[in-house]
C-alpha cells in the first residue's frame, strides 16, 4: 500500500479522495494551515506565506496530491485578489518542491489538480484538446501559472494535471448553489444560457484520482470532463426537470452578474467544450457519463 501525502485535503475533493484511499488501505497524510480533525489521517501543517512547512508530513510519502489553493469563486476578482489565487497555488507546489530535494524524499507521482479554465473564459465552437494554449485572460493567466508551478516536480518525479470543469456533488462547490434557484421555481439560464458547462461527478474524478496515482503511463494534462458537454441552459432546464420545478423564466441577465460579481461573471457568462480522448485512452470510464442520470443520482 502507498503512503500518499494530500494538501488541500479539508476540501471538496480532498475530503472524498482521502475517504476512498483509505478505504482502500493507503496511508494518507494531511498537510494544510490547521491540524485535520480527521482520526484516520496523520496530519502536518505548514504556512505557505513565510515559506515553511513539517518536513516530517513527507516522511515515507510515495506520493503526493495538490489540492491546495484559495476558492476561485469565493469572492471578487480584484488585483490583490487574482495574485492571491495565483500564489496559494504557486507557492505551495514550490514550498512541497524545496522541502522534498532539501530532504532527498524519493516520490513516485505528483497529481495536482488544475482548471479547465486554462483554455479561458470564452464560449467558441472549438472543442479544445489539452496541447492548446493557456488563455490571456484571467482565469487562463491563473491556470497556467498554477500549471508552470506544477511543471517543475517533472525534474523530480511523473507529474499529472487534471483540468477539472464544474464537479457534480450535494456537498459542497458549485451544484448546490447552482441548484438553490430552481429548488425555489427560480430555474432559468445564466446569461444567454449558450455557454457551455464541462462537468464531471464527484465520484467520477475520486477515481480519476486514483487512477492518475498509480498508472505509471498517465503524465502530463488531461480535461477530465465526462466529455457529454451541454450549453448552460440544457444543464439548468435537466436540473428543473431533475427536481420537478418549473422552468419558464428568462435569463439572469450579463449585466447584473457582472454588477454583482466583477470579472468574476466570466467564468459564468462564457464556457467552451473541451476534449477528454486523452483520458479515455487510459482506459478510464465514467460511472456517471449522461448529466439527466446524474442528477438524478444525487437528488433522489
Amino acid at each position: 500500500m502507498a503512503t500518499i501525502l494530500i494538501t488541500g485535503a479539508s476540501g471538496l475533493i480532498g475530503t472524498a479522495l482521502s475517504r476512498s484511499l483509505l478505504a482502500s488501505g493507503h496511508v494518507v497524510h494531511h498537510l494544510g494551515r490547521g491540524v485535520s480533525t480527521s482520526v484516520a489521517t496523520r496530519s502536518f501543517t505548514w504556512d505557505p506565506s513565510r515559506d515553511v512547512m513539517d518536513a516530517s508530513a513527507l516522511n515515507g510519502v510515495t506520493h503526493i496530491v495538490h489540492l491546495a489553493g484559495a476558492g476561485i469563486a469565493d469572492k471578487r476578482w480584484s488585483k490583490a485578489r487574482v495574485q492571491e489565487l495565483i500564489t496559494s497555488r504557486t507557492a505551495t507546489a514550490r514550498l512541497l518542491l524545496r522541502c522534498a530535494r532539501e530532504h532527498g524524499r524519493r516520490i513516485d507521482s505528483f497529481v495536482s489538480a488544475a482548471g479547465i479554465g486554462y483554455y479561458g473564459a470564452v464560449t467558441t465552437d472549438h472543442t479544445f484538446v489539452e496541447n492548446d494554449g493557456p488563455a490571456s485572460d484571467t482565469i487562463g493567466t491563473i491556470s497556467s501559472a498554477w500549471e508552470s508551478a506544477v511543471d517543475e516536480w517533472r525534474t523530480l518525479t511523473r507529474v499529472v494535471k487534471l483540468r477539472t470543469p464544474v464537479v457534480l456533488t450535494n456537498d459542497g462547490g458549485a451544484l448546490p448553489k447552482l441548484a438553490a434557484p430552481v429548488k425555489f421555481g427560480l430555474g432559468a439560464p445564466v446569461g444567454s444560457g449558450r455557454q457551455w458547462m464541462p462537468w464531471v461527478h464527484l465520484a467520477d474524478l475520486v477515481r480519476i484520482y486514483g487512477t492518475a496515482l498509480f498508472n505509471e503511463r498517465m503524465e502530463g494534462a488531461y480535461n477530465v470532463n465526462t466529455g457529454n458537454d451541454v450549453r448552460n441552459d440544457d444543464f439548468m432546464r435537466t436540473m428543473a426537470q431533475t427536481l420537478h420545478k418549473p422552468y419558464f423564466l428568462p435569463g439572469v441577465p450579463a449585466f447584473a452578474l457582472r454588477l454583482a460579481l466583477g470579472e468574476l461573471s466570466s467564468v459564468l457568462l462564457e464556457g467552451s467544450r473541451a476534449s477528454n480522448a486523452r483520458l479515455l485512452e487510459t482506459g478510464f470510464q465514467f460511472d456517471h457519463p449522461q448529466l439527466k442520470m446524474a442528477l438524478t443520482g444525487l437528488y433522489r
